[in-house]
């Protein structure tokens, strides 16, 4: 008979003895996004299965205290991907119980078009309006100079990403909020440990300076659970607010199997709802059914523990990519990523774009990369406005989307991802040498 204890340690065992597939230039695909895992992961998932609990528990409120410590926030609120964080973060901003404060349907909320869908879609699916902005071109980051020239009275907040764990400029775009009294909502999905130095010279990570910010913990990210996302927030009623949606839109914030936190469970009355209505099934929002396994919470809290190498490598590998870039003289062709001055990124990708004049096709380009094994992707949607989900949506534009469009057609990248090697480094940039210079003719 095995006690708890043998089988975890047999189950990390077992994931370690798994060999390890070795790297073949020109065989084996370098795909440009990955996750890590060790045996300690294996051993949490073990560990979180013999609970036998299932839904979120110990682990989960253990990631949820940690990740709030290590971004310095007071709160974080689980949930199951990136994007459902967006949406729990923007519809927490239009509860009624924010009275004068909350963000109405019809109101506006400056964004890109260049990035990820669910950044925007919460906007759209809240009966407000998106407003457009466009990007510059080697940051891939808002133009903040186009900001003030795009608010109007009817503009509530700004809700933009971190672009490919390069911060914006979020120390101007937090200071137009404060002057305007606009909601702030970082989606740090791509940029977790990115950091901004502040005018005294010490450091600040994203996350930090909006109303609320969101992760994602899909295994494309900085840390995976598999599934998974979080919303960060410093006030008690924003998170009480976040939760309510998240868990069917309850008023009740008991935790699960937990009953009377309040300590008034039948002393409530709320709505047309009869004195006394037990508040457990009193419903204050139309929410949402969003909470994790402690399964995955628990690979999570595991692979918490290993956040600062992952990102680490991450910097690590993109100064390795953009020397051998430089080296090889492909900067000529393309625009190589920068960090936005002031920060220090986390990168999420190695987003390049060919530059005007070139006679390089971005689709025959990227379609060679993958036939010899070097994985690309696009900017995400490339122009939101573009896309067949936005021909009916309700949006504005202000000003043009000319850097947007460019990035559309002309961008792509490349993985930084920790599971890389110099190896891979050295076969990618080779490659793209070769395929440019093919291409060229």
């Amino acid at each position: 008979m095995h006690n708890r204890d043998d089988i975890v340690s047999a189950a990390k065992a077992l994931f370690e003895a798994q060999a390890k597939p070795e790297f073949i230039p020109g065989e084996s695909y370098i795909p440009p996004s990955g996750k890590v895992m060790d045996g300690d992961d294996c051993a949490h998932l073990v560990d979180a299965a013999l609970d036998m609990w299932l839904t979120a528990g110990r682990f989960a409120n253990q990631f949820e205290d940690r990740l709030a410590k290590v971004f310095g926030r007071k709160l974080s609120k689980l949930t199951v991907s990136g994007s459902s964080a967006n949406l729990l973060a923007f519809s927490t901003l239009t509860s009624w119980k924010l009275g004068k404060q909350r963000i109405e349907p019809g109101s506006e909320v400056i964004t890109v078009a260049a990035g990820f869908p669910t950044t925007v879609s919460p906007i759209i699916q809240n009966g407000c309006i998106p407003v457009f902005v466009d990007v510059d071109i080697e940051t891939h980051n808002v133009n903040v100079d186009l900001i003030e020239a795009a608010i109007t009275d009817k503009t509530r907040a700004i809700m933009i990403a971190h672009s490919l764990g390069n911060p914006f400029d979020v120390l101007r775009i937090a200071e137009i909020c404060k002057q305007h009294d606009l909601y702030l909502i970082e989606d740090c999905c791509d940029a977790f440990g990115a950091t901004v130095t502040l005018p005294d010279g010490t450091e600040k990570g994203v996350g930090t300076f909006g109303d609320l910010a969101t992760l994602s913990f899909y295994p494309a990210h900085h840390i995976t659970m598999g599934e998974g996302g979080a919303i960060l927030m410093d006030s008690m009623r924003l998170a009480r607010i976040c939760e309510s949606f998240r868990d069917w839109g309850r008023d009740c914030y008991c935790a699960p199997g937990k009953d009377n936190t309040c300590n008034k469970r039948f002393g409530w009355q709320l709505g047309d709802l009869p004195e006394g209505y037990d508040h457990k099934y009193t419903y204050s929002h139309i929410g949402y059914n969003m909470k994790v396994s402690d399964m995955q919470a628990a690979v999570g809290l595991s692979q918490l523990n290993k956040i600062d190498r992952f990102i680490d490598a991450r910097r690590r590998n993109f100064d390795g990519l953009t020397q051998r870039m430089k080296a090889a003289g492909l900067d000529e062709y393309y625009h190589l990523p920068v960090a936005t001055p002031g920060t220090n990124p986390s990168w999420f990708g190695y987003l390049m774009t060919i530059r005007d004049g070139v006679p390089l096709s971005r689709r025959d380009v990227t379609a060679t990369l993958e036939d010899r094994k070097v994985g690309t992707r696009l900017l995400f949607a490339g122009n939101l406005t573009r896309q067949p989900a936005f021909a009916e949506a309700n949006y504005r534009v202000s000003g043009s989307l000319e850097v947007t469009d460019k990035i559309m057609n002309d961008a792509f990248w490349v993985g930084v991802w920790p599971g890389l090697s110099d190896a891979h480094l050295d076969y990618m940039v080779q490659t793209l040498a070769d395929v440019t210079r093919e291409q060229l003719g």
